[in-house]
């Protein structure tokens, strides 16, 4: 039922830029679903993260500078430091075990929500050629 709330929540009042395909709408309600799973206990509901621990993934210049590295660590996990908006972050982030569409989708919600509007669709295709 929450998961139904943020679907219908991102997909009713998100605001989307022009840009926004209706495919890369479609994956960032779905992406919101998988955010809401795996991602929200660390990095929050509004994507601030927490002071030291986890970075934001809100107006996060690590994720649109950093495509490949920021889909790399969804899919694989992260380990080491890591710059995000000029604060230095040294944790670990377990690899989730998402599926590259998963990957995709949950992409696709982050690097579209909170300040963030990258536009540019991550597919699962994309997901597919990156290696560890």
């Amino acid at each position: 039922m929450v998961a139904l709330v943020i679907f219908l929540s991102v997909l009713f009042s998100c605001k989307t830029s022009p840009q926004h395909t209706p495919e890369l709408k479609e994956s960032m309600a779905r992406g919101a679903v998988v955010y809401e799973d795996f991602c929200m206990n660390c990095h929050m509901p509004n994507g601030e993260g927490v002071p030291k621990a986890f970075p934001p993934l809100a107006k996060a210049d690590y994720l649109m500078n950093k495509r490949l590295e920021s889909i790399k660590a969804v899919k694989y996990g992260l380990s080491g430091e890591i710059t995000v908006n000029g604060v230095v972050y040294n944790s670990t982030m377990a690899a989730l075990g998402l599926s590259d569409s998963e990957v995709a989708d949950v992409m696709n919600f982050v690097l579209n929500s909170w300040g963030n509007d990258d536009g540019k669709i991550v597919t699962a295709a994309e997901v597919s050629k990156i290696e560890p």
